[in-house]
């Protein structure tokens, strides 16, 4: 029998149950609904920026959101959201960040000295310090988190989807010509840990000018509607470049950002 990945409805005692012991534990005082993975093939197509997009989105239609941002050497969730601290500890675990909209915020550049100290450290720390955020830390009855992970497929992605409960995968691109291969390798790993793809998220899709309102294509023409027609996945939203947009990330202000073209997208994540 084909596996669908839901080990509750199969009495196999295969590889991939085994898998499930490795699901971390939360952390006893913490609660949290749904998580849903943002991830990209590769750095620079601004999925940080996009998960901080969702979040917005969903604490916008009332729901308690938390961000973990699981990018151990590249964290920016604290910039784009304008917080610089965990809101304390205790015995029984670490209380994350929390925005003036209220999302909850987790990062490893809440717990450093200075926030430009660079992380060198070697990849199965860098995996144990993103599943601390997940068991260490009090998430207060969050009813959708967010996971920014890192580009790529490795230490971390892997510790995400084999320890954490993950719902679905949104997937963000670019319009390039190399999406096709790097989307490949993204919704291939996501197959393999049986988690389901949601939809793709393209950014940087065009610019449109500020006289005419014609959209450009800086980056050429988008490769992505063929490779989502080979996989069966929906385009959620194509995103602009959005001046707009970049200054509220760097001034920590993306609560205020408007959410509407990525409305199909949280549609998605609430159907997961």
């Amino acid at each position: 029998m084909a596996c669908n990945g839901n080990c509750s409805t199969c009495g196999s005692d295969c590889a991939d149950r085994k898998q499930e012991s490795l699901l971390a534990e939360l952390n006893p005082k913490a609660s949290v609904k749904k998580v849903i993975a943002v991830v990209s093939g590769k750095g620079g197509v601004g999925k940080s920026t996009v998960t901080a997009m969702l979040a917005s989105a969903m604490a916008k239609r009332g729901k308690r959101v938390g961000v973990l941002d699981a990018d151990i050497t590249g964290p920016s969730a604290p910039t784009a959201f304008g917080v610089t601290e965990c809101r304390g500890a205790t015995e029984e675990g670490l209380y994350p960040a929390m925005t003036p909209g209220g999302i909850q915020v987790m990062s490893i550049n809440l717990l450093l000295d200075n926030s430009t100290d660079p992380v060198v450290w070697r990849g199965p720390v860098i995996a144990g310090a993103v599943k601390q955020f997940w068991t260490d830390v009090i998430w207060e009855d969050v009813d959708y988190m967010f996971v920014d992970m890192p580009p790529g497929t490795g230490d971390v992605p892997l510790t995400v989807f084999q320890s954490l409960p993950v719902d679905g995968i949104v997937i963000v691109t670019s319009p390039q010509d190399l999406v096709s291969m790097i989307v490949t390798k993204a919704v291939k790993m996501a197959n393999m840990m049986h988690i389901p793809v949601l939809g793709f998220v393209e950014n940087y899709s065009y610019l449109e000018c500020p006289d005419c309102g014609k959209k450009i294509e800086v980056f050429g023409k988008s490769k992505l509607d063929q490779v989502a027609a080979e996989f069966k996945l929906p385009v959620l939203a194509r995103l602009p470049i959005d001046p707009n947009v970049a200054q509220c990330y760097d001034n920590g202000q993306m609560e205020q950002v408007n959410t509407d073209k990525v409305s199909a997208v949280i549609e998605a994540v609430e159907k997961a």
